[in-house]
């Protein structure tokens, strides 16, 4: 047997990738998989979340464990198995490859092809360029100031004495 995932970006329109891979392959296997077929660099944050039609998130399988989380099932992608927790076509998923900026491939099986064996998982339709895989951070420049005005003002207070902060006795040296 062999799962036939269809990958789509909501960041770039033509983007659309294909991958078949044994259903009692790993999770890691899958996000390794996409990462390739993109291009991408591993990272050590990312998470694929089961969802059901309408995109809501259910269950995570995370790339590393987390362990502030003890309530809730920990499903780890190296240790799970695709077909323990997608097993019907049609079925949704969501990989966050960018977890700080909340970036999404959004994922559906949408084919079980039975009677069929794949050693290896194997991108079997790639159009579109990826979505960049980081985003910049907008950096500003910093302008140092040379006085620092502080003043009862500053801290609402007209009986502001800046002789009583221990250490900044000398703030109109700055």
């Amino acid at each position: 047997m062999v799962y036939r995932f269809t990958l789509i970006s909501d960041e770039v329109a033509q983007y659309k990738r294909e991958i078949q891979i044994d259903p009692d392959a790993t999770f890691l296997e899958l996000y390794q998989a996409i990462y390739k077929s993109n291009q991408y660099s591993e990272t050590d944050m990312a998470s694929f979340y089961t969802c059901d039609e309408d995109w809501e998130q259910k269950k995570e399988i995370s790339l590393q464990e987390n362990e502030d989380n003890f309530e809730d099932d920990i499903w780890v992608m190296a240790d799970t198995a695709i077909s323990e927790l997608i097993e019907d076509e049609h079925q949704r998923m969501v990989l966050q490859f960018n977890p700080p900026h909340e970036r999404y491939f959004f994922i559906e099986l949408t084919e079980i092809i039975i009677g069929e064996n794949i050693n290896k998982a194997k991108v079997t339709k790639k159009e579109g360029e990826a979505p960049v895989q980081f985003f910049e951070e907008a950096k500003e420049e910093v302008k140092p100031t040379k006085k620092l005005d502080v003043d009862e003002t500053f801290y609402g207070d007209q009986d502001f004495d800046s002789l009583e902060i221990e250490g900044f006795e000398n703030l109109e040296d700055i």
